[in-house]
């Protein structure tokens, strides 16, 4: 499928999430006949992606930086099984420890980590999720990253629900005070036990979701940043590395790559990116284009990141894509949530 093709598709999709639409799907109904069969064969192979429990990472991290004054930015991981970090055995491994240690060094300040993410969660969970971190007495968190829509694919949840959930969610956290940065739905078509005509379809319809997930975030002013890496083509060339004993879920490399993919967006998001970063490069094709078309291209090409820009034009909102570059995550280990200080 073409980057204008996504785009229209993407558009359609993120339209009939703000307008009530019917429940338009990622696929074809002459594909579901096959798409059930292989999907049910993979889950035989893969396993039902319920255990084992991910570690709980909660806590405070980078307590080197801890001044009676200045108090620690509250991070919120939000999502499914690869926000809550599952597939790996210690806490440090898991996405929320990696992005709360490197904001912790790049801000120079402690970081306090709190994981609502629930394993096998679909988007239709994500307001479930929300209640439970504005019920807080506290503060809301100073930004909340959310990681969703693999499960959305493989339980055929249509698109247009998917994406009205989760801007529901970003306009909700957003109202609240909170900055948001949303993980898309990572491209199903490198999970090894999957074959084709599984793979290929798995692809396009991880792409197509993405693509709208990132017109519902961005209107919602949130920011996107693809995760195709994540079970993308650097775990197809890797899959040994990159994927965890189930073949399924990231290994501790998996969610480094990840982490590494989202954290520039996470600190540009608080302001904590170098100034000349913000502008856009255009040796790295980075640039202003209407929002469903920088979607689209988004969605084709891991780690990068789509920003509200402009708020309208002759076609639509207008938005910045930019293609960041990483940076090496601390391995920073946490302190446990049992001996962390309550939220102030």
């Amino acid at each position: 499928m073409t980057s204008m093709s996504r785009a229209r598709v993407a558009r359609r999709i993120a339209a009939g999430a703000a307008y009530g639409g019917g429940g338009i799907g990622l696929l074809g109904a002459a594909t579901v006949g096959v798409l059930l069969a292989e999907v049910q064969m993979a889950k035989r192979i893969v396993g039902n992606g319920h255990s084992p429990h991910p570690p709980s990472a909660e806590g405070l991290y980078g307590r080197a930086y801890d001044t009676p004054d200045d108090p620690p930015i509250l991070l919120t991981m939000l999502g499914d099984s690869t926000a809550a970090g599952q597939g790996v055995h210690r806490a440090r491994q898991t996405p929320g420890a990696l992005l709360a240690s490197g904001l912790a060094a790049v801000a120079e300040r402690p970081v306090r980590l709190r994981n609502v993410a629930l394993p096998g969660a679909q988007s239709d969970d994500l307001d479930r999720q929300v209640s439970l971190v504005l019920a807080d007495a506290g503060p809301a968190p100073d930004i909340c990253v959310i990681m969703i829509g693999a499960n959305d694919v493989t339980h055929r949840l249509p698109a247009t629900r998917s994406v009205r959930h989760l801007s529901g969610a970003v306009r909700r956290l957003r109202t609240a005070g909170a900055e948001v940065v949303v993980g898309t739905c990572p491209d199903l078509g490198t999970i090894e036990p999957v074959q084709q005509p599984l793979r290929w379809l798995a692809r396009r319809a991880s792409r197509q979701l993405a693509a709208a997930q990132t017109i519902g975030t961005v209107e919602q002013g949130g920011r996107t940043v693809s995760l195709g890496d994540l079970l993308g083509p650097e775990f197809a060339a890797n899959p040994r590395e990159l994927f965890g004993p189930d073949s399924y879920h990231p290994s501790a490399e998996g969610y480094a790559t990840a982490a590494m993919a989202v954290l520039p967006t996470v600190c540009a998001t608080l302001g904590l990116w170098p100034a000349e970063e913000e502008r856009p490069d255009v040796s790295r094709r980075e640039g202003f284009l209407p929002v469903a078309r920088a979607a689209a291209e988004a969605a084709s090409e891991a780690g990068t990141e789509v920003a509200a820009a402009m708020p309208t034009g002759p076609r639509g909102p207008w938005a910045l894509l930019k293609r960041r570059r990483r940076r090496r995550v601390p391995a920073t280990d946490p302190v446990p949530a049992s001996t962390a200080e309550p939220s102030t």
